[in-house]
């Protein structure tokens, strides 16, 4: 199973304000093995397993067993992913659980089916968001900071509360004066599922909180990054990001690659051939999308972008070119001029 992964921009948000509770940086990232430069970019990934790190030691430092709670109050996801942008643009409430239900896996991988990790369900009379995460008490905060963002958010923009109600797997910790005062609710804890009764008129109000153009930009931005972590899930995906950064140095070998893989080049070939493609043709694909990227980009000439994507001569860079779009590159660049060239 390949490892599941954080995005860099919550553990980041995290990271500063338990600083700002008192942890020391050092040992938060010695105790956690995060890098920091690994969190400059938010869109990054971070091993799960750093992140339960990162959290408990933060708990720990700061002696306030309820930190991540509060965290979720304190802060807004759109300070930190793409997914609370596309929430804060959707048109209701409703849509806004739709965005955060098929984009989530960005901020946070859980095994989820295929519906997402939240479910609608209808219980006693009433409409439950179920959290279908699977042994959610291995790592009782994420619960904890889920269910407080979830609630707390909401309340910048909707007339009243939605939450009613708050179900807990976990037994009652002894900061369950917490939970009073951030859910402002009945709170069960040992209860057989992990959900918030809602009031269903809410999931009609308007959020809107940013123009509806927005929503397009980030959507397709969103689709992007999810199609790229799903990627990175694949054996392919993983041969692939182990070959972007040697590309330009014409060290982009199966050889190359399976010793970074601490394998032999027979076992990679045979992993992939599982997954109906080749080493060549892997490297291939990674080439023309790339040049792709580049040359519609405009930011580079077609000879920088044949050295970025592994050829040592133009010449060849432009028949490969040529095979895989039936064009020349400085035609696919754009422009009067490179048009009349090809």
């Amino acid at each position: 199973m390949a490892e599941q992964t954080v995005s860099a921009g919550l553990a980041h948000g995290f990271l500063e304000f338990a600083v700002s509770r008192g942890a020391e940086m050092s040992i938060l990232t010695a105790r956690s093995g995060i890098d920091p430069h690994d969190l400059e970019d938010l869109d990054n990934r971070i091993p799960f397993a750093s992140y339960v790190a990162l959290v408990r030691a933060a708990k720990a430092l700061t002696q306030d067993p309820a930190l991540p709670m509060r965290y979720a109050e304190a802060s807004d996801m759109s300070e930190f992913s793409i997914v609370g942008l596309l929430a804060n643009a959707s048109e209701t409430m409703a849509d806004a659980m739709a965005q955060l239900n098929r984009y989530g896996q960005l901020v946070v991988e859980v095994d989820i089916g295929a519906a997402g990790r939240f479910a609608m369900q209808q219980w006693q009379g009433g409409a439950w968001m179920v959290d279908t995460r699977p042994d959610p008490n291995a790592f009782p905060e994420l619960t904890e900071s889920t269910f407080a963002r979830m609630v707390c958010g909401p309340r910048r923009f909707l007339p009243k509360p939605y939450a009613l109600e708050v179900h807990i797997t976990h037994a009652e910790p002894a900061h369950k004066a917490e939970y009073d005062r951030i859910f402002q609710c009945p709170v069960v804890f040992e209860s057989h599922w992990n959900a918030i009764r809602i009031d269903v008129a809410m999931t009609h109000e308007r959020v809107a909180l940013q123009p509806r153009y927005v929503f397009g930009v980030l959507s397709e931005r969103a689709d992007a990054l999810l199609k790229s972590l799903q990627s990175s899930k694949t054996f392919k995906g993983r041969v692939e990001s182990l070959l972007m950064p040697i590309l330009h140095t014409g060290e982009a070998s199966i050889d190359k690659v399976a010793g970074q893989m601490a394998m032999s080049r027979q076992t990679l070939f045979r992993r992939l051939k599982a997954e109906g493609v080749t080493f060549a043709a892997v490297l291939d694909g990674l080439r023309h999308r790339l040049a792709l990227d580049y040359l519609s980009g405009r930011k580079v000439s077609v000879n920088e972008t044949a050295y970025l994507v592994g050829f040592s001569e133009p010449a060849a860079f432009s028949r490969a070119f040529k095979r895989w779009t039936g064009m020349s590159p400085k035609a696919a660049r754009g422009g009067p001029a490179a048009n009349a060239a090809a």
